[in-house]
């Protein structure tokens, strides 16, 4: 079954002058090139500065590290040449997913260091196989968490309390919007911002394997979405006028000025908001989406993992460049500047937004984001965003299965058909 999903991620493609150039020669003043290829042109001066102390220190290895724009798409038209780097550095999603399923991606079951990746991160990982693969393909490094940012100063002020259950959470909104201040503020103009409520519920009120389910034909999405989607409506009571006309700059500006008392969103965002109010004070707390505070799950991903090409000449140079980024040093200077959490178990210093999630962090409770199993055709977040606007719930989740079998086929077979062998 190997190789037959490359057509589905590889299908819309950029052109060959758009392509980075591969590494070519292996040796750079007589070293081994190591080629790492990211995703986060965010997080380009760190890794430039991880970069120069892996250079100065290594005599026999160089890393060149590249972070192009758009770095999925020239991945994938790489990958259709043939020209890959040593290691990329991705997310955990659905291309990842692909990846596997097109047999490009190296066995790293043998690397040792995978024995102090937190293990909560590797089921994560493992959960985005389209159907169970031996081997182990990528090496979590940071992840991130979303739920509710809310402005800690202003909590305390009011004396108000962290929520625990949908109850509480509706029950605090109500006494917020009585004091004349906005509870949340959306920015939905933006599509890809609606995923962030979406998935920090739909982590408490739906399966975690729910899109697998529905592939296998157990379930649709029209009964396992239902509560989410509602209560995706309820909460537009409680945020700002018109938020389709907002994008996510003027969300994280408005909360970032007071102008609202929480913002559901990930961990990601903090920067962008602190570079709008660096003394700002932000914590988090997770989504509680259901009435039973028990079931409160962390929603967090793999928000970037490093897999080792299956081409690549180099296996154990990778693994060496790996070991680098992988020591407590680097980890820590990537957490301090990107506000991430770490996937590495140890005694690292988390920024102090997430202090309400550390326990979740800890402890592995945690629940990987229902869109890394979307296909991004499917488009989702418009289909939210549409939703929103009509707030027509029957409809909304109707289309969402018609569409997820009009995206899905080959995955529902490939499932189906592991299935009836297995």
């Amino acid at each position: 079954m190997r190789k037959k999903m490359v057509s589905l991620f590889l299908a819309c493609i950029m052109p060959a002058p758009l392509l980075l150039a591969g590494c070519g020669d292996s040796s750079h003043d007589g070293k081994t090139v190591i080629e790492l290829v990211h995703y986060k042109p965010e997080a380009v001066d760190i890794f430039e500065q991880v970069a120069e102390k892996f250079n100065s220190t290594h005599d026999d290895i160089y890393l060149k590290v590249e972070a192009p724009n758009d770095a999925m798409t020239i991945l994938k038209t790489r990958f259709v040449r043939e020209d890959y780097p040593d290691i990329i550095g991705i997310g955990g999603d659905i291309n990842y997913s692909y990846f596997i399923d097109s047999d490009i991606l190296a066995d790293v079951s043998d690397y040792a260091g995978m024995s102090d990746i937190n293990q909560g991160y590797v089921d994560i990982l493992e959960g985005l196989e389209f159907v169970p693969t031996e081997g182990t393909y990528g090496i979590p490094y940071v992840a991130n968490a979303a739920g509710i940012l809310y402005n800690r100063e202003m909590f305390e002020e009011h004396g108000w309390q962290i929520p625990t259950t949908w109850e509480e959470l509706i029950t605090l909104c109500d006494t917020i919007q009585a004091e004349g201040i906005l509870p949340f503020y959306f920015g939905f103009k933006d599509t890809w911002t609606c995923l962030a409520p979406w998935n920090a519920l739909a982590v408490d009120l739906a399966p975690a394997d729910v899109c697998k389910q529905v592939n296998s034909g157990s379930t649709k999405f029209t009964d396992q979405y239902r509560e989410v989607a509602e209560k995706m409506l309820q909460l537009l009571d409680y945020g700002e006028e018109g938020p389709f006309a907002y994008g996510y700059n003027d969300a994280c500006t408005a909360f970032a000025n007071g102008e609202s008392a929480m913002y559901t969103i990930g961990s990601y965002a903090v920067p962008q908001i602190q570079s709008v109010n660096p003394d700002m004070d932000i914590d988090s707390f997770v989504m509680p989406g259901s009435s039973d505070a028990n079931g409160n799950t962390l929603n967090s991903g793999v928000d970037l993992q490093f897999c080792v090409m299956k081409d690549s000449p180099n296996k154990e140079a990778a693994y060496e460049v790996i070991d680098f980024l992988l020591e407590d040093e680097n980890i820590q200077m990537y957490l301090d500047d990107q506000k991430a959490v770490p996937c590495k178990s140890g005694d690292f210093t988390l920024a102090s937004n997430l202090d309400g999630m550390a326990e979740y962090i800890s402890s592995g409770n945690m629940t990987d984001y229902q869109d890394h199993y979307y296909p991004s055709e499917m488009a989702v977040d418009a289909q939210i965003q549409t939703f929103l606007i009509n707030k027509d719930v029957d409809k909304f989740l109707a289309k969402f299965d018609s569409d997820w079998v009009r995206y899905n086929r080959d995955i529902i077979r490939m499932v189906q058909d592991y299935e009836a062998s297995h």
